[in-house]
């Protein structure tokens, strides 16, 4: 009798059955581009923190949500300065927006943090005005 190798159920039909195991696991990450494998990477974060996906966040909602820091720019928002990073997940990217700030320390493309607060849609953005904040250490990337 010779060994047959385990097969995933994806339960979705027309999806192909993939090997499971570390080899098969290896094979995918060495595919993957770059920003897929961040992506996986940061969605494991969220999920491990137990803050919400950002895909799932919805208009005035309660949120804690964790990623990094894509993009910073100080762009003044009805003649006062406001301070605007774009949080990303890995399931989409939400605006975070310290309304009277020029610059927070701390706050750089790159870095990670949780954020709370409450979720308001602009333009068909998820947006994040002057959140509560936690900035992630440096050393666990």
């Amino acid at each position: 009798m010779s060994a047959v190798p385990r097969f995933e159920r994806s339960g979705k039909p027309g999806k192909a059955e993939k090997p499971s195991g570390r080899f098969r696991r290896m094979l995918d990450r060495l595919s993957s581009s770059q920003e897929d494998l961040e992506s996986e990477e940061l969605q494991e974060d969220s999920q491990a923190s137990g803050c919400t996906r950002i895909s799932d966040c919805t208009d005035r909602q309660i949120v804690k949500v964790t990623g990094t820091l894509r993009t910073v720019t100080l762009r003044p928002r009805a003649g006062v300065p406001a301070l605007e990073a774009e949080l990303f997940d890995g399931t989409a990217p939400l605006d975070v927006v310290w309304l009277g700030r020029r610059s927070i320390v701390g706050i750089e493309p790159g870095r990670k943090l949780i954020a709370s607060g409450r979720i308001a849609m602009s333009h068909g953005r998820r947006v994040l005005f002057n959140p509560k904040y936690e900035l992630r250490p440096l050393g666990k990337e």
